[in-house]
């Protein structure tokens, strides 16, 4: 299971469209839709019914809450990090560039 992966079926099962989650997921709906057959592969078995429409399976349904909460863990760790992560400082760098060239 990759993060993208976990993020396009969120954004499907939202969307309920292929087309509209490859949209908001910024990629094609090709790509969208081999990363969600390969989601399943993974998971064992259809998370969406397709025709007439698309809808969760009972599989889909069962996943979500766990999908869910690894894109909100994610989101948090990332945000955690960046408070941890010392960032350079433009104006210093740029007074030790004037500094040293005097």
């Amino acid at each position: 299971m990759q993060m993208h992966q976990v993020g396009y079926f969120l954004a499907l099962c939202e969307e309920l469209s292929f087309t509209r989650a490859a949209r908001r997921c910024g990629v094609s709906q090709p790509s969208l839709t081999t990363a969600i057959g390969a989601l399943e592969r993974d998971l064992g078995g259809a998370l969406f019914h397709r025709k007439p429409s698309i809808a969760l399976t009972g599989l889909g349904r069962m996943v979500r809450p766990y999908l869910d909460e690894i894109a909100h863990n994610a989101d948090h760790a990332r945000e955690v990090a960046r408070t941890l992560t010392p960032r350079p400082v433009a104006d210093r760098s740029a007074g030790q560039a004037v500094g040293s060239s005097a």
